[in-house]
């Protein structure tokens, strides 16, 4: 690797959140790049929104990188369920590690945020720049500022302390390692699991929230995990070229999108549920649309490798090889 690249064998990287999709799929990249030093604790072991805590890890540990995807997410009905829940781990967990990172003298970290930080009705696809400019989706505002506020602790320290911090945002993921609970979950392993179980009793229909016409982007993880290793490895002067100081996150995406309809024919063909499918109009879908921006990406130097159809079918062989310790 470079020598003048931001991220190099030898540091010592700390993975926030290295049990969870995100988190994992990062490590197994890095490893998978040649990186052998790590740290890493559960939530058992360090919890993050333990201030205290927190403050002796870093005091104790030598760390050179930080990797902050720890988080508590949700879809729509649990970010919409508990709002408080939300908007309160995640700004304690970022605001802890943050700054107990730069007062332990680390001084390169990268922020995993999320596409909802954008206007509920913001111009498509989705530019950097436009966030801030509008009205949040209510149904996961609170998650949304909590990650607005993730880029601008890492933004601020940047420009007062002169740390190294960058932010990624990205698109709706899907694939190994996911949260397969039916009500709770994003709208992939929840339909993966609702459609699978289905076929298994003989159903003939499965419902699904919404009408089916909102549109989205999916991107698998391991592409996300390539992606931000990438963004990671850049150098100063390059990461500097595509973002600007206070407007420094990276959009993380495939730059193709398709409707829930759509999606919800393509899981279902792919575990084999022929049933019909119902669409429930008076439940909540979201925005309507949500395609992000790529250009930050593409001209750093990275594109999406893995096709939809793969990604699908790969995750739901994953899902099927791990159904007595998936996470449900």
């Amino acid at each position: 690797m470079d020598i003048n690249t931001a991220l190099r064998p030898e540091h010592i990287i700390y993975v926030a959140g290295h049990n969870g999709m995100v988190g994992s799929a990062i490590l197994r990249n890095l490893k998978k790049k040649g990186f052998k030093n790590f740290v890493t604790r559960t939530q058992a072991e360090l919890d993050l929104v333990d201030q205290n805590a927190v403050m002796k890890f870093f005091q104790t540990e030598k760390i050179d990188y930080i990797v902050l995807a720890a988080a508590k997410v949700g879809g729509i009905n649990a970010n919409n369920t508990y709002p408080a829940q939300f908007i309160y781990e995640n700004l304690m967990i970022q605001s802890n590690v943050i700054h107990n990172a730069y007062a332990a003298g680390i001084k390169r970290l990268l922020f995993l945020g999320s596409s909802c930080i954008y206007p509920k009705l913001a111009p498509q696809p989705m530019k950097e720049e436009y966030l801030l400019n509008g009205d949040l989706e209510p149904t996961n505002e609170a998650y949304a500022v909590a990650k607005i506020a993730g880029i601008k602790i890492c933004e601020s320290f940047n420009r007062q302390y002169g740390t190294k911090y960058r932010s990624v945002m990205p698109t709706n993921l899907y694939g190994q390692g996911d949260y397969f609970h039916e009500e709770n979950s994003h709208v992939v392993p929840a339909l993966i699991r609702k459609s699978h179980e289905a076929k298994v009793a003989k159903k003939t229909e499965i419902t699904i929230w919404g009408t089916g016409k909102s549109l989205r982007e999916f991107m698998h993880v391991d592409d996300m995990a390539d992606a931000s290793v990438h963004i990671m490895s850049l150098s100063d002067e390059k990461y500097a070229a595509v973002t600007e100081p206070m407007n420094s996150h990276i959009n993380l995406g495939t730059g193709q999108e398709m409707s829930i309809r759509n999606l919800t024919e393509t899981i279902c063909a792919a575990v084999g549920f022929d049933g019909n499918l119902i669409f429930n109009a008076s439940m909540p879908e979201g925005v309507p649309r949500k395609l992000l921006d790529t250009g930050r990406l593409q001209n750093s130097g990275w594109k999406p490798q893995i096709p939809f159809q793969k990604g699908i079918t790969d995750t739901y062989k994953w899902f099927l090889d791990n159904l007595d310790t998936v996470r449900v």
